[in-house]
């Protein structure tokens, strides 16, 4: 009888020690559950075909032209591209310069997802370290390429609200400055860079999808004879004055060379003479990302309409 007894507490205790297996393996299985919804991927449509991609990107690198957009959608990111980092409108503090060229660096980031340019170099390398999706520039539209962006990132709800949102006070905007400075006025944009002069399009940052695709603000007839193709055009100072309209925004570089200004076929322009000239500092109107095109608007709100 005491040997049935004793085997009978034993399969009891067999019993319940299994139990608590078992109520242990669940809740490690919630706990892998857990640990599969954020390692979780999606598939994005990219230009080169279909790429794997986290749902929820923790360490972005972008190595050109993006970095404003992936913030704007509050998604980390560990590293940037050079010009990227010397915005002042980005909150960068802590995230690393880098290059197509610095793999050791990229890899001691350990991103987990890498966002560039269709010209990078090394890209088959960088798919070893991470999925890698590239964009070829000016293939889309500034306000499309923002949402690919959503898309990529798993957030295409968020970026379509801020892109209607933004044509909704960018149209306003336009509304209100016409009326103040009339419907035939015209606008032109420069900037110097190496010495150069140049004249821009409607869709080559500096301000202009805003003010030409968005306010609906004229451009002058020069400009849009050779700049609204290409994006932009290369001038010499003699022949700036044909190219301004009755306003001018200066997209200037502090460390650039800027004396063209000082000259007097600068100050004898009629926007100049007349006090329409706007100068910008062109770290911060380099992109035409959602954090820049908020600032570009708001500045040229307070340009324009500002007494």
């Amino acid at each position: 009888m005491k040997k049935l007894r004793l085997s009978f507490l034993l399969l009891v205790a067999l019993v319940l020690s299994a139990c608590g297996a078992t109520a242990d393996q669940g809740t490690s299985g919630d706990s892998s559950s857990d640990t599969k919804t954020e390692s979780e991927t999606i598939t994005y449509e990219s230009e080169n075909g279909p790429v794997e991609v986290p749902a929820d990107p923790q360490r972005v690198v972008v190595l050109s032209t993006f970095a404003g957009n992936v913030l704007a959608l509050d998604v980390p990111v560990v590293g940037v591209d050079s010009w990227s980092k010397m915005n002042p409108r980005y909150e960068l503090e802590g995230v690393e310069e880098v290059t197509d060229e610095n793999l050791e660096k990229i890899i001691e980031l350990d991103p987990d997802l890498i966002i560039g340019l269709s010209t990078m170099k090394n890209v088959d390398k960088l798919k070893e370290i991470a999925p890698v999706v590239t964009f070829t520039y000016g293939k889309l539209d500034y306000l499309t390429q923002h949402l690919e962006i959503g898309k990529l990132l798993n957030k295409e709800e968020e970026a379509q609200n801020w892109i209607d949102d933004f044509k909704e006070r960018a149209a306003a905007a336009g509304e209100d400055i016409k009326a103040k400075i009339g419907e035939d006025a015209t606008v032109t944009v420069i900037e110097n860079f190496d010495k150069e002069l140049y004249v821009f399009g409607d869709n080559w940052a500096r301000g202009t999808e805003i003010l030409y695709q968005e306010m609906k603000l004229n451009m002058p007839e020069k400009v849009k004879e050779t700049a609204l193709e290409p994006g932009y055009y290369t001038l010499s100072l003699e022949v700036l004055p044909e190219f301004v309209g009755d306003y001018l925004i200066v997209s200037k570089a502090e460390e650039k060379e800027s004396s063209f200004m000082e000259t007097e076929t600068f100050k004898n322009i009629p926007a100049v003479k007349n006090g329409n000239t706007y100068v910008v500092d062109s770290k911060e109107f380099y992109f035409n990302d959602p954090i820049t095109l908020d600032f570009q608007l708001e500045f040229f709100m307070d340009s324009f309409l500002g007494e």
